[in-house]
């Protein structure tokens, strides 16, 4: 008897150094297994139990990205560099949501890589996308509104329905209820060739694919009329003006006629929508600009206006940031080699980095975060990508030989 227990426990420690990686609940799948051995009478049971380890390269992207995020509000105002860029183009700013996005899908992949039970995983999902939904509203939906900030009040006239938390919520949703709803089509192994790991879960490149293209077509086809707005709570002579914005087209990608801001106005009201939003900082509005400054007295009627930065048509493109971050996550999973993996990443965060600086330098589709355009999703994807290859690097250089 003593001979066999002594025999397991030599082998639960080979089994404790042995690596095997790929993902779990947001973890590393390098696992540690103890072995437990109890005796009764003539009857041996071995209990073996895992252990996981974190996923240390998206556990140091999204400290990087939490840091990010405190820098640019914080100092943003200091520094319009890093600040949001008042319209077309990308600042230090603005990667923060494509990267917190990527990183929600990364951890999607592997909190759901197995799951036991639907119907549980469904209610999980739907519990924490009205969590998210409830804080979204409780911190960006309402207003401190006395003299010292110190009391909260919502005026249900003009709360604000969308934002940062908002968004992730609705992104979190639709990935990972594909993820959990395609769970019985999903491969164990993946077959040869390049493409391989995308044939295999279609499904997800699939809701990918709809979102862009609802996105697309609604951008580019959807009749934007003139339409007017009036100042609210300004507390000067332009208190309750009402101003009028002449549009009349499709396909805009200005600030005054985009279809971002249309469906947004028809769908929550022109009043529930950001009253500051960054174009107030664009030449147009301000000779400051890129910094905040006083209006011109040129300037547009639609510089006064409200705008969602977050808003519906706008987070159906931001979706796509979720899914790439999803395969990134299969990637792990599914690749066991370091250099595999690093090669799946990279290729697809190089080329999606150069297609989105190809859109906006050939002013097809210029990048722009306030109408999350393609570009955008492209050029902030495919950084996000090379910076958490980057952190896998720093990780792993003992098994990379670095």
């Amino acid at each position: 008897m003593e001979k066999e227990i002594m025999a397991v426990r030599e082998r639960e420690h080979s089994v404790m150094i042995q690596v095997d990686e790929g993902g779990g609940d947001g973890k590393d799948s390098a696992k540690k297994v103890e072995t437990v051995v109890h005796v009764e009478g003539e009857k041996r049971q071995v209990e073996v139990k895992t252990r996981s380890r974190r996923v240390a390269a998206l556990d140091a992207f999204r400290g990087l990205t939490i840091v990010l995020m405190i820098l640019v509000d914080d100092a943003g105002g200091a520094y319009e560099r890093i600040d949001h860029s008042p319209w077309n183009g990308c600042t230090l700013a603005d990667f923060v949501m494509p990267f917190f996005l990527f990183i929600v899908g990364v951890a999607i992949a592997l909190a759901l890589k197995r799951i036991p039970n639907v119907s549980d995983a469904i209610k999980k999902v739907i519990i924490r996308t009205l969590k998210l939904l409830f804080w979204g509203l409780l911190l960006q939906g309402g207003y401190s509104h006395a003299p010292d900030d110190l009391s909260y009040g919502v005026d249900m006239k003009h709360i604000r329905w969308c934002g940062i938390l908002q968004r992730i919520a609705l992104v979190y949703f639709i990935v990972a209820m594909i993820e959990i709803l395609t769970t019985k089509l999903r491969p164990t192994i993946i077959g040869s060739g390049h493409f391989a790991i995308f044939s295999a879960y279609h499904w997800q490149w699939i809701g990918g694919l709809i979102a862009f293209v609802l996105y697309m077509f609604m951008t580019f086809t959807l009749y934007v009329p003139d339409w007017s707005f009036v100042l609210h709570n300004t507390g000067d002579v332009n208190d309750g003006k009402r101003y009028t914005v002449q549009c009349g087209v499709r396909g805009h990608l200005g600030p005054a006629c985009n279809a971002v801001g249309y469906v947004d106005r028809q769908v929550w009201g022109i009043n529930h929508l950001y009253s500051e939003p960054v174009w107030t900082r664009s030449k147009a509005c301000t000779y400051s600009s890129p910094n905040m400054g006083p209006l011109r007295k040129d300037a547009p009627n639609w510089c006064l206006a409200p705008f969602e930065p977050e808003g519906l048509l706008s987070s159906i493109s931001a979706i796509l940031s979720g899914v790439i971050g999803v395969h990134y996550g299969h990637v792990l999973i599914h690749f066991k080699v370091h250099s595999e993996r690093l090669k799946q990443w990279l290729l697809m965060g190089v080329g999606l980095l150069i297609c989105g600086i190809i859109l906006h330098f050939t002013t097809v589709i210029p990048i722009n975060k306030q109408l999350y355009s393609f570009s955008y999703v492209c050029f902030t994807a495919g950084a996000a990508g090379i910076v958490f290859s980057a952190f896998y690097i720093l990780h792993k250089a003992s098994f990379l030989h670095l």
